[in-house]
């Protein structure tokens, strides 16, 4: 078990500014000098100096967390995000403001953190592993990890005497895969319903309709993007092809340097004669047909599509991603109604279970399906984004 206080070194940088970006950051016990953790990040091909620093302190947090640590100790040679997270200095750009924002989020869960300047000779290690992961960007490397080793009591991390490196660790007791035959292939999707447009904040029904995000929903956007890059990984990005979903996977995109693929097939339910009407309004006009639609997947409201169709639907893109992404980890940019279908297909449900699910705007779910077997690892994470 870790110690209740650790270190973090993080440090970041950028081969042209933008340009190809890495990061590193590791975790240690100051009390032992044992080295916890040690991660090499790839940030992206046209990410700043400082975006690759925030990005590392975020990683460092992130371990830390994950070792249990109570307290942290974080030591950075950038002088900038020291005093900006000490809050001595403002943050005026808005893509730091961001990335603050997710920094401070994390290390709101521990009792307290300490940031202190280093001279850039003391803070050697992370640099190394920065440019390690700036040298796999170039290589072609996916935005994400490339190196996270856990290291055994006394251990520095390094080779052993023997020359070889010490192996990463197993996966966590927890972990589904421990509890699958061997074999198999395992595709990820991560779920991202998209920010607030002026119909949801106004609670209207919107499928097909094509309202823009708001300011309120760019920020869940970009926040939501920042937590996805912190968690890396991803290796395709597809979305609705509806306003709101586009400019929502674009802030991903940016974050995550990915192009984005457009697909039909996840696109919301269309609400036909209720689109752009309240529950109340919706009500008031249909009556017994608004009753009858709202207790059965299986009936379509006037001029519009059921539940159960969309289900159809859905499933049958979820067959063709799965297929074409197989071993993959792709993040699905989509609404409401298409992300709780991917999450029933990973039950075993159908369309009746819909309604037992709440997705927040811009909430986050995370599902497996190994040789078409779906497990469910998340729902409606939020994480501090703005509500």
């Amino acid at each position: 078990m870790a110690a209740d206080l650790l270190r973090v070194q993080a440090d970041g940088g950028s081969r042209g500014n933008p340009g190809v970006a890495g990061c590193g950051s590791i975790v240690s016990d100051p009390a032992t000098g044992e080295v916890l953790r040690r991660i090499a990040w790839v940030v992206g091909t046209k990410a700043s100096n400082n975006v690759a620093e925030y990005q590392g302190l975020i990683n460092g947090l992130t371990a830390a967390a994950e070792l249990g640590a109570r307290a942290v100790e974080v030591r950075m040679d950038s002088k900038l995000v020291v005093e900006q997270m000490s809050g001595r200095w403002k943050i005026k750009h808005p893509g730091m403001k961001k990335l603050a924002m997710e920094a401070n989020r994390i290390a709101a869960g521990f009792d307290s953190v300490s940031y202190t300047w280093v001279p850039r000779k003391e803070n050697a290690e992370a640099d190394e592993l920065a440019n390690k992961a700036m040298d796999a960007a170039k290589a072609g490397h996916p935005v994400g990890e490339i190196a996270a080793e856990s290291t055994g009591a006394g251990s520095t991390g390094t080779e052993s005497e023997a020359g070889e490196k010490p192996a990463k660790s197993a996966p966590a007791a927890s972990g589904p895969e421990r509890w699958r035959a061997p074999g198999g292939t395992t595709t990820r999707l991560i779920l991202l319903r998209h920010g607030q447009t002026a119909y949801s904040a106004a609670g209207y029904y919107s499928g097909h309709a094509n309202p823009a995000l708001t300011e309120t929903g760019r920020d869940q956007a970009a926040a939501a993007a920042a937590l996805i890059r912190a968690r890396g990984g991803i290796d395709a990005i597809v979305c609705s092809p509806l306003k709101r979903a586009r400019e929502t996977a674009q802030f991903c995109a940016d974050a995550l340097s990915l192009a984005v693929d457009v697909d039909e097939g996840l696109i919301e339910v269309d609400f036909g004669d209720f689109e752009g009407l309240t529950y109340t309004q919706a009500h008031e006009r249909a009556g017994e047909a608004h009753t009858d639609w709202l207790a059965d997947p299986t009936i379509a409201p006037p001029n519009g599509e059921s539940l159960a169709d969309l289900h159809k639907r859905v499933s049958r893109w979820l067959d063709g991603v799965l297929e074409k992404y197989a071993g993959k980890t792709v993040l699905a940019v989509s609404h409401v109604n298409p992300i709780k279908s991917v999450l029933a297909n990973a039950l075993g449900g159908d369309a009746h279970t819909f309604g037992n699910v709440f997705l927040d705007l811009a909430g986050v779910s995370v599902v497996e399906f190994t040789d078409g077997a779906g497990t469910v690892r998340a729902v409606n994470v939020t994480g501090g984004l703005p509500r």
